[in-house]
């Protein structure tokens, strides 16, 4: 390891090409993702699947990403950072293109119904299972490299690969959907791929883990020094997934729209908000040098007046300022909660940590759509309403904090 990555604890940082690897790693998965949120719903149809079995797949999926990532924190805790960052991104490379196969059989008529069904459960949750791997991996190891004082900001310029992602990935989705559905998917495999190889040829292994050094309690949700913290991420993402999951709708109903315009606009409003994000991380929180508290409860404030915002019935421009405060919220509070649990652990254990967080945002989304979705069905209002009431719990968690510096 050159000498040069090794600087005083006070002042060591990811050195560019450490920042950009990781980042290309965690952009590869996000742009993926938003190739599966895409196209998953037309692709569905085109197979005969249900709208409750395509919503079951993404769920169920979510769900064991919650659950993989804090096993795969800890396993980063003990083999180190670089290892469980590879293995995330070629597990998700290789279930992406098992995946594209078993669509592929289905549009030639090899396979059906519920065999169709289970086998794309199945390999969904397979594939979740291991590329839960590659995110607390990359925030454990930018935790490692980075002085107290600078973890905020190498968070922060790390998320924004995920909003990045979430951008882009739609549009170039909609261009390659057009060489034909599957397309997308087996691009997302080869740039995952690539990913993988350029991350274990170039990316600093980083200094051996002392195994004889792991804490002798299992790091958990309800530990005192994280629990405010994963309920501020569990909460915020829970009322910003419900949100989301039920734009759709509300726009329809709200202003009247045919299956395309909804198509449209509810696209317009996602990335009216990843745009936000993107901004807030790169120019405010990347930034930041204060306590990460402050950016946390400026975020869950925004994330609860955008909630309120949505559950006016008005205009699609009232709409877009709410996507925005959402977007602006996550951008904020996402790398500083993040930034937050780091500093308030050990050394070995961040890649715990760097779990426990990462799993709850794939949490909110299981229970967000699921919360609003119930309270939709009874009243549009109550959907937004009832996002807001959860974000004012997160409002209320967040002004408990104490914060770390």
């Amino acid at each position: 390891m050159p000498s040069e990555s090794h600087p005083t604890d006070d002042e060591k940082r990811l050195s560019p090409l450490q920042l950009g690897l990781l980042t290309v790693g965690l952009l590869t998965t996000a742009v993926g993702q938003s190739f599966i949120f895409a196209i998953l719903p037309p692709l569905g149809r085109e197979v005969d699947l249900s709208v409750i079995q395509i919503n079951t797949i993404i769920a169920s999926s979510a769900l064991v990403f919650s659950a993989a990532s804090p096993v795969w924190g800890r396993i980063s805790d003990r083999l180190g950072r670089k290892p469980v960052i590879v293995v995330g991104l070629m597990g998700y490379a290789l279930g992406n293109f098992l995946f594209a196969l078993i669509f592929d059989s289905a549009m030639r008529g090899w396979l059906s119904g519920s065999v169709l069904f289970g086998l794309i459960l199945v390999g969904r949750c397979s594939q979740a299972v291991v590329m839960s791997a590659t995110n607390p991996g990359a925030a454990a190891y930018a935790a490692d490299f980075s002085a107290r004082k600078y973890r905020t900001r190498a968070l922060a310029r790390l998320g924004t690969a995920s909003s990045l992602g979430m951008i882009i990935g739609p549009i170039l989705a909609g261009a390659l959907a057009g060489l034909g559905l599957l397309f997308p998917l087996y691009t997302a495999s080869l740039l995952a791929a690539a990913a993988a190889a350029l991350i274990a040829v170039k990316l600093p292994a980083g200094a051996a883990r002392d195994t004889k050094a792991r804490p002798s309690k299992r790091l958990r949700f309800n530990d005192p020094r994280l629990r405010l913290y994963l309920l501020c991420s569990f909460g915020g993402f829970t009322g910003f997934a419900g949100l989301q999951q039920t734009l759709g709708f509300r726009l329809q109903d709200m202003l009247s729209l045919s299956g395309t315009e909804t198509a449209q606009y509810t696209g317009f409003a996602l990335m009216v908000a990843a745009l936000f994000s993107f901004s807030m991380q790169l120019l405010v929180a990347a930034r930041f040098q204060g306590r990460p508290i402050t950016l946390i409860r400026c975020g869950v404030a925004l994330l609860f007046m955008g909630a309120l915002v949505i559950a006016i019935p008005g205009s699609f421009t009232m709409v877009l300022v709410g996507m925005a405060c959402l977007g602006a919220g996550l951008g904020l509070a996402v790398p500083a909660i993040a930034a937050s649990a780091s500093l308030a652990v050990s050394p070995e254990e961040q890649g715990a940590a760097a779990g426990l967080v990462t799993a709850c945002p794939a949490a909110g989304f299981v229970a967000g759509p699921l919360i609003c979705g119930f309270l939709y069905q009874h009243n549009p209002t109550m959907s937004a309403l009832g996002a807001a009431a959860i974000l004012f719990v997160v409002v209320f968690a967040a002004a408990k904090m104490r914060g770390n510096r």
